[in-house]
């Protein structure tokens, strides 16, 4: 199965110069929990709802007065659609990653993949992957990471 088949392509994005008060309304208005950034029409990076969260507690600022390009992952794990859906699986796992942007060979937006669009549109026949290996992907993204505190 092919990541084209099951990938979200109505993706709602934003910019690096935008606040996160915008983006917060945007996760909000969407129902979702990440969003890509996009500058000229390339990722350049994500947005989560918990990266918006961390930066209203802990920079001292409202969310309108903080920019997008200050808290977004630049680290973009991304896959193309024509990748197979298991190793995109595999992507998200090995960098503990809901959510990965589908991009093209000259990394424009074509989609997001999210890990539930793999549990709520995979079947497990042949070429998708199996309840095991969703639940193996799954335990990994979810392993907790030790993280340096914040100075």
């Amino acid at each position: 199965m092919r990541v084209k088949e099951i990938m979200t392509t109505d993706v709602a994005v934003c910019r690096p110069e935008e606040d996160l008060a915008r983006a917060a309304v945007l996760l909000f208005e969407r129902d979702c929990g990440a969003l890509p950034v996009v500058q000229d029409g390339r990722v350049v990076g994500v947005i989560t709802d918990r990266d918006i969260a961390i930066a209203g507690a802990t920079k001292g600022r409202p969310l309108h007065a903080i920019r997008v390009a200050e808290v977004a992952s630049q680290d973009v794990w991304a896959c193309v659609p024509d990748d197979d859906v298991r190793s995109a699986l595999d992507l998200m796992a090995a960098n503990q990653v809901r959510r990965i942007p589908v991009v093209d060979s000259e990394e424009r937006l074509r989609g997001i993949l999210s890990l539930n669009d793999v549990l709520q549109r995979t079947r497990g026949g042949s070429g998708s992957p199996s309840p095991s290996e969703i639940v193996t992907a799954l335990k990994e993204i979810g392993q907790r990471r030790v993280v340096e505190p914040v100075a």
